[in-house]
């Protein structure tokens, strides 16, 4: 848990809690302390940061995650009306030069003569008066050689939030977190009421900031390079500021005392934009930590999202179990009907820091863990349509057909890893744009185009994703498929430059005419002899049924050459494998005939036909592909924005992976226990419901007996021949299974509230 900018995992909050009920008489001050001397927690000028650490301990003993004692003042501080300090106030007026020597004098200590007169002063003649300074601080006196003194200014740490300085500098939450400190606050500036020189307000800012940020970094180590101030339109127009070059960028929200105040900048340094947007080194992929013993399967799967506001966190959780237990929902059925939840949802998803990109990231943590967990991960990719033409208002949508039928929608390329056996064990990138209506004839000059400028371009970042994915699963090898779209040369370069990333794996497009030795490589391996056979199942499709064929299998070493737009580029060594369907299984004239090329060495008979089954498996991303349009009915979803429409897309994504997760899981693990994947209220709510009786198991089944009973309230018949249940059924038995969950709950709750014990547990399932 990140908390002001620190992570508090279990075993510190343990450590803490340790440390306060051991010392009951620990004051706040004292644990600040110690916690930042455990944490190193530091400034940049060696000072522990123990106002911040006190404000963490705050935070967390509100969430109730820590338990502090009250707070104790071990010391009295004098308040401003302690002050009493004779100060004799100049009548003035003239000019400028008038004034002699004008000094900016900074107060070195708060018991220094100085900090008396800048609080007295402020106290006295400034309409908000002295008010207190939190965190870091600069006071400064302006002095006239020959009149005394003239005003004072005050600087502090910037404002945590403004809406309309975050755009003005455009930086991203991350940065903003990690570099307001370098901007400051000019929090009260006073020039005495009864001197009256033109000039004096704005040459005095001026004298200020040139010393300013020299005095800052002397004293806190950090060099600001913005100042902000705020100015009260009802009774100053800023003049002075604007005179010394201030920059006016917005209204403040008023939310403090119901006035919305002017927004004034100083730039410090040319490069003050840079500074600011600097993003923070974020933790590698797969170096989060995952929750210990997450309440549920939403908070496994978003658990690490970066969201700062916890509020926002819940409300994922929330949305996503809600998604879950009504797949084929509208996002108010999956609500319940709840007004307020789906209003929530509905602002969830038109929030900028929502993104499809921001959903995913937690997820494809957690499928790194999955993944780790295996020799072999196949992850192929793939790019299927999303049509959205029923919905002509919803804004940012693009071309997605033919020009005929000027379909409008957006396009999804996805990568998903799974194992050899055909379980997914996550997403781990996903690409989605609309297509420029305005960039009609692209196809036609695409040959003279660099990939950057191509939609091919997607499977490189693709491939790179799976490249960071295999530097972070070291005892892993990841395999990258992809179909006859993704045979580009340029695919080929990006996987032979690291000989430890991921191998690739692609079919070949006939169309390319690649040739080997002046002969073109089709029909040099056809005309190879026969290494082997191997057996394949070919599922139904349409209108097609399922059949059983054999596959005669050919292999070979090649290099493959780049085409003349890459001329400067070598040959890329590379293996062939060339299967066919024999003839005699042939169904109408149409032979399954393939040529997979891959970086990956093959120089056996079984090596070929590994590779020919890992190709096999790349079927299992238009299963998913399926899944997500039928099952989650994303091509339903009703938003006003494209960007919202990719948002909601990255909670369905998830919750579509969850349901063919379980079909798979079940065919990989029938024996195990079911709840590895249900909630001991879900299992037992099923039971209930498939037997008719009040009484549940006493042992939860086995995953697949579990399958087939959520199968058969989504329409399974169960029969004995019957292969096990697929993806369509199951989302239909889970939106059963919530509702039957839910009213479970319900009654377990009301026989505890009355007292009557549960009932008894069945022998067996």
């Amino acid at each position: 848990m990140v908390v002001c900018g620190r992570d508090f995992d279990s075993q510190m909050i343990s450590r803490i809690q340790a440390e306060v009920d051991g010392e009951p008489g620990l004051s706040r001050r004292q644990l600040s302390r110690q916690k930042c001397e455990w944490m190193d927690w530091r400034a940049p000028n060696g000072r522990l940061q123990e106002m911040s650490c006190r404000k963490a301990l705050r935070k967390l003993h509100r969430r109730k995650i820590l338990n502090l004692s009250e707070r104790k003042r071990i010391c009295a501080v004098a308040g401003s009306d302690s002050v009493r300090l004779e100060i004799e106030i100049p009548e003035v007026s003239g000019r400028l030069e008038e004034l002699g020597e004008i000094t900016v004098s900074p107060v070195i200590s708060r018991h220094s003569r100085d900090s008396k007169v800048a609080r007295t002063l402020l106290q006295r003649y400034h309409y908000l008066g002295a008010g207190k300074l939190r965190g870091a601080q600069m006071r400064y006196v302006v002095r006239s050689s020959r009149w005394g003194e003239l005003g004072v200014l005050t600087f502090s740490s910037g404002a945590w939030a403004l809406k309309q300085r975050d755009k003005h500098i455009g930086w991203s939450e991350d940065a903003r977190r990690a570099n307001l400190q370098y901007v400051i606050s000019n929090d009260r500036f006073l020039i005495l009421p009864t001197v009256h020189v033109k000039n004096l307000a704005s040459h005095v800012l001026a004298m200020t900031l040139k010393r300013l940020p020299d005095d800052w970094e002397q004293r806190y180590a950090m060099r600001p390079v913005l100042v902000e101030t705020f100015v009260d339109p009802n009774r100053f127009e800023g003049t002075c500021y604007r005179a010394a070059n201030w920059v006016g960028v917005g209204k403040t929200a008023g939310r403090r005392d119901g006035v919305a105040k002017d927004i004034l900048l100083y730039a410090l340094t040319p490069d003050w934009r840079e500074t600011l947007g600097a993003e923070p080194p974020r933790p590698g992929l797969g170096q989060t930590v995952r929750l210990e013993s997450p309440p549920s399967w939403a908070h496994e799967e978003f658990g690490r999202i970066r969201f700062y506001d916890e509020r926002l966190k819940e409300r994922l959780y929330r949305i996503a179990q809600d998604f879950y237990g009504c797949t084929e929902g509208s996002i108010p059925q999956a609500c319940g009907g709840d007004k307020a939840r789906t209003m929530g949802a509905y602002r969830f998803f038109q929030n900028p820091k929502v993104t499809m990109d921001v959903l995913l990231a937690p997820h494809a943590e957690a499928a790194m863990d999955r993944i780790r967990q295996h020799a072999i991960v196949l992850a192929p990719q793939d790019t299927t349509t999303l049509n959205y033409s029923t919905h002509p208002m919803t804004q940012g949508l693009g071309p997605v057909g033919t020009k005929r039928d000027q379909s409008i929608g957006l396009l999804l390329h996805d990568t998903m890893a799974f194992t050899e056996e055909g379980t997914p064990l996550g997403v781990l990138d996903a690409q989605c744009w609309a297509r420029d209506p305005k960039d009609k004839g692209k196809r036609e000059r695409r040959k003279n185009l660099p990939i950057e400028q191509k939609e091919s371009q997607k499977w490189l970042r693709s491939f790179r994703k799976v490249a960071e994915v295999q530097k972070a699963s070291p005892n892993t090898k990841l395999i990258c498929i992809g179909d006859r779209e993704s045979d580009v040369f340029e695919l080929f370069l990006e996987a032979t430059r690291d000989p430890n990333g991921p191998g690739l794996l692609v079919r070949m497009n006939r169309a390319t005419r690649r040739k080997v030795a002046g002969i073109l490589l089709w029909d040099s391996m056809s005309a190879r002899p026969v290494d082997g056979t191997r057996w394949l199942h070919i599922p139904h499709s349409g209108n097609r049924k399922s059949r059983d064929t054999i596959l005669d299998v050919r292999f070979a070493e090649v290099e493959l050459k780049p085409p003349k737009r890459l001329k400067a580029c070598g040959a890329i060594h590379a293996w062939a494998v060339y299967v066919r369907e024999q003839d005699q299984y042939v169904i109408d004239g149409d032979p399954i005939e393939w040529m997979l090329l891959t970086t990956v060495e093959v120089t056996t008979l079984e090596h070929a036909q590994q590779r020919v089954q890992w190709y096999v498996r790349r079927w299992g991303i238009e299963v998913y592909h399926r899944t997500l349009k039928s099952g989650c009915r994303i091509l339903d979803r009703q938003l006003g924005e494209a960007s919202h429409l990719q948002a909601c897309l990255g909670v369905d994504m998830v919750v579509a992976w969850r349901v063919f997760h379980l079909t798979m899981l079940a065919r990989e693990m029938p024996n195990a226990p079911c709840t590895v994947y249900f909630t001991d209220d879900e299992w037992k709510a099923l039971c209930c419901y498939i037997t008719k009786k009040p009484i549940p198991h006493q042992e939860p089944p086995s995953l697949a007996a579990a399958v087939d009973m959520v199968g058969a309230m989504g329409g399974y018949l169960r029969r004995k021949n019957d292969p096990p249940p697929g993806t369509q059924a199951l989302w239909r038995g889970l939106q059963r299974l919530d509702t039957a969950t839910e009213m479970y709950v319900i009654c377990m709750s009301m026989l505890a509230a009355s007292g009557v014990p549960p009932p008894l547990h069945q022998s067996g399932p």
